[in-house]
């Protein structure tokens, strides 16, 4: 995608109306910039802005007059796009072009969007259009056909890892490895959930970080508590279940995520079963992917699979129940009831 349009800069083929989608926190505001940067560059259009000139410190400051961001959510009706539209009428007092990056766009209203049909289309020679959204869906086919589309990743586990890891080392923090997979593992491909994370942590730690201090801030299940009882379950272990949930209900863990991460370990499990490559499956460190091909190795496909189902089914029961703790344990017998499970043809 930034191939895409540093070859566009350069090329002069840059189209009046760009739409950026995706996940929160993947960067596609911050990208709405940057081009608005690079097309109003004194040294460009260029494919990288240099940063230096004017125009960029501008933007870089938010004190651009040529720059109008606004927010769809809070200026979503016909009035505020017809006033946008009056304004863009007139010329670029400072810069090259006109920019105008609306966020959140899709929650415009119906009519908003319709008044703003004919400036897509035939949009001034001086004007760029930029938008960006966490819900492509909901843009009509009228908008989304008249506009270039980008749609955003998410960020995969080692790009995380080192964009925190440099962020540590900058601020000066010691961060444990494993700590560090645990904030990449909870930042879900987002880079500004990640940050929101690794603030807090900072905050409560201090100049080291350790991985249980990361358990405790997030209220997350060790990960080794989880693998302890997959492996109680697999091998029908009811006494072990008991004194692991006990601790897991002393600990004040969160039994959805709980219920989660426990469904998230069989899964691992059965793709170390289908596998020939988990690790391009997974987002597992090494050791952790050695133990699940381990157990993997001692299970059938097909009882994996049952009490994957099993779990499924009544986990997400477990969470509208008014006694969750029996509802769970009621889960866990039956779980541990699949031993070698036959396959009826």
């Amino acid at each position: 995608m930034v191939r895409t349009l540093q070859n566009a800069l350069t090329q002069g083929r840059v189209p009046h109306a760009l739409i950026f989608s995706g996940v929160r926190g993947t960067g596609k505001t911050t990208l709405a910039r940057i081009m608005a940067k690079a097309l109003n560059c004194e040294q460009g259009p260029a494919a990288e802005p240099c940063n230096t000139c004017q125009s960029c410190r501008q933007i870089t400051d938010g004190a651009s007059l040529d720059l109008q961001e606004v927010d769809g959510a809070s200026n979503r009706g016909i009035q505020e796009i017809r006033e946008l539209k009056e304004k863009i009428r007139f010329m670029p007092t400072s810069s090259r072009y006109k920019i105008i990056i609306i966020d959140e766009v899709h929650m415009l209203t119906t009519e908003a969007f319709n008044a703003l049909l004919k400036t897509l289309e035939e949009p001034p020679s001086h004007v760029y259009f930029m938008f960006a959204t966490t819900e492509l869906h909901k843009v009509p086919v009228t908008i989304l056909s008249r506009c270039q589309r980008y749609e955003l990743k998410r960020l995969s586990p080692p790009e995380l890892s080192a964009h925190f890891k440099r962020l540590a080392e900058e601020e000066g923090v010691q961060v444990e490895p494993e700590a560090l997979d645990m904030i990449v593992r909870e930042a879900g491909g987002s880079v500004r959930d990640g940050l929101s994370l690794l603030d807090q942590i900072f905050s409560y730690c201090g100049p080291e970080i350790k991985a249980i201090d990361v358990i405790d801030v997030l209220g997350l299940v060790s990960h080794q508590l989880i693998a302890n009882m997959g492996a109680a379950l697999l091998a029908g272990d009811l006494a072990t279940v008991y004194t692991l949930l006990d601790q897991i209900y002393l600990h004040g863990t969160d039994i959805k995520r709980f219920s989660n991460d426990l469904l998230s370990w069989f899964r691992s499990l059965i793709v170390c079963k289908v596998s020939k490559k988990p690790s391009d499956l997974l987002e597992v460190t090494e050791d952790e992917l050695d133990v699940l091909a381990k157990i993997a190795a001692t299970c059938s496909l097909e009882t994996l699979s049952a009490i994957f189902n099993l779990l499924l089914e009544n986990l997400e029961k477990v969470s509208f129940s008014q006694q969750p703790r029996l509802a769970l344990e009621l889960t866990f017998i039956r779980a541990v009831q699949f031993r070698d499970v036959v396959p009826v043809s």
